[in-house]
């Protein structure tokens, strides 16, 4: 990101994808790859990091809800609270297999395995 939107609450979405995630520990994670809005009530729902890979192949998605994000000054990017190793255990996706999002079952698991209440609409 740069200065200009640190300092502000908002931030435009394309200054979000593509910022680093680390964990608490201040281990690199993966970046933002893409985020995703609720139609209707527009609030961010997920935030999509991409992990892994090489120049593009081999790369997993997991999507982690919003409220698991933290942004951090210090670092420059977001912070969430699991390892490298508990994200290999989270849901995740390839380019091949994008889910429904709209498919509150796969929702409400993303939710579950975070912690996180799974509000419906």
């Amino acid at each position: 990101m740069n200065d200009d939107t640190v300092s502000w609450e908002n931030v435009r979405a394309s200054n979000v994808t593509g910022t680093n995630v680390y964990n608490g520990q201040g281990d690199h994670l993966g970046q933002v790859d893409d985020i995703v809005i609720g139609k209707k009530d527009g609030t961010v729902k997920y935030a999509i990091l991409s992990i892994g890979g090489f120049l593009g192949l081999g790369k997993d998605y997991h999507p982690v809800p919003w409220a698991e994000l933290t942004y951090s000054e210090d670092q420059d990017g977001f912070v969430i609270s699991r390892t490298q190793e508990q994200l290999a255990d989270a849901p995740r996706y390839s380019a091949d297999d994008e889910p429904n999002w709209n498919d509150r079952d796969y929702g409400k698991r993303v939710h579950d395995y975070y912690g996180l209440p799974y509000g419906l609409p």
